[in-house]
């Protein structure tokens, strides 16, 4: 089964909390920005890609247990979030990738 370090790796996502738990098992992923539809809709152990930059994305990874999130299309986070998902131990990666891109990729990672 792939893992965070597998997914980080071969889309060469830039980490914003090496203290995370790299090591997580997948279970698929989701997308999405309307963050109480992602609430709703996101699962344990998926990987959550977005382009929100805010400190709600770590509340909604932490209710959700996404195993990660990456932020697409360049998208930077804030400095509230980068501090709320070090004290919550969340990966959180970006990339300069399109969302298609990086779901491309990410399914590629689960189904190698």
């Amino acid at each position: 089964m792939a893992t965070i370090k597998n997914l980080q790796q071969q889309l060469e996502l830039i980490n914003h909390n090496p203290d995370a738990d790299c090591d997580r098992e997948l279970s698929g992923c989701y997308i999405g920005d309307l963050l109480s539809w992602v609430m709703a809709h996101a699962f344990s152990g998926c990987v959550w890609i977005t382009i929100m930059s805010n400190i709600n994305v770590a509340a909604v990874a932490s209710l959700t247990d996404a195993a990660c999130v990456i932020m697409a299309e360049g998208v930077q986070p804030d400095q509230d979030l980068l501090d709320r998902v070090k004290r919550d131990d969340i990966a959180l990666f970006t990339s300069p990738l399109s969302v298609y891109e990086i779901a491309i990729k990410v399914h590629d990672v689960l189904n190698a």
